[in-house]
């Protein structure tokens, strides 16, 4: 039976979504094609006359979290008090608690640093942010205080990610906002 070319889109989008999700959450290495297609209820066989490799969707999850974190951020950063405001969704419970929808840089992102594959994508995730950023501060060196705050920020989320005592957790998440607010 043949499918038509909007049900192949269709489906092409779902595996790159669900692809997005599960490598967020659980990291490339970690998420097999074969259960990947089967949660969509497809079969391994049918990933190939969608990509290319495994590579070609960790490319496209990668693209797809980056448009998912651009219209969160692109809502943030139109606000007043856009940095602070930034600086209290990156550091949330639900961003620690909730990696399959948050920021890919995490997971993807230093997955793809750690095996030698860095990603174009990668890059332009990480300037949308540190724009936004380096355009809310006020003062001189922005783009070097950009840099320091969105590296801050990922080196925290990671941290209360990895530790087993949620008080820690909340401490670093705490200190971390607190210390990046009392910028002056």
């Amino acid at each position: 039976m043949r499918y038509s070319q909007d049900h192949k889109a269709q489906t092409h989008q779902r595996i790159i979504k669900e692809a997005s999700a599960r490598f967020r959450k659980d990291g490339i290495g970690a998420t097999g094609l074969q259960p990947l297609m089967k949660a969509l209820g497809l079969t391994h066989g049918g990933f190939y006359s969608h990509f290319k490799s495994k590579d070609d969707l960790v490319e496209k999850a990668l693209q797809e979290a980056g448009n998912q974190v651009d219209g969160l951020c692109a809502e943030i950063f139109a606000q007043d008090n856009a940095l602070d405001l930034f600086i209290e969704t990156y550091l949330s419970e639900w961003h620690q608690t909730s990696p399959d929808e948050g920021c890919p840089l995490l997971t993807i992102s230093s997955e793809l640093g750690l095996r030698g594959q860095p990603s174009p994508t990668s890059d332009e995730v990480l300037n949308a942010r540190l724009t936004q950023i380096e355009n809310s501060l006020d003062g001189e060196n922005n783009a070097e205080r950009a840099i320091v705050i969105m590296a801050t920020l990922v080196g925290a989320l990671l941290l209360s990610r990895s530790v087993a005592d949620a008080g820690f957790a909340q401490r670093i998440l705490d200190v971390t906002r607190d210390h990046l607010k009392n910028r002056d």
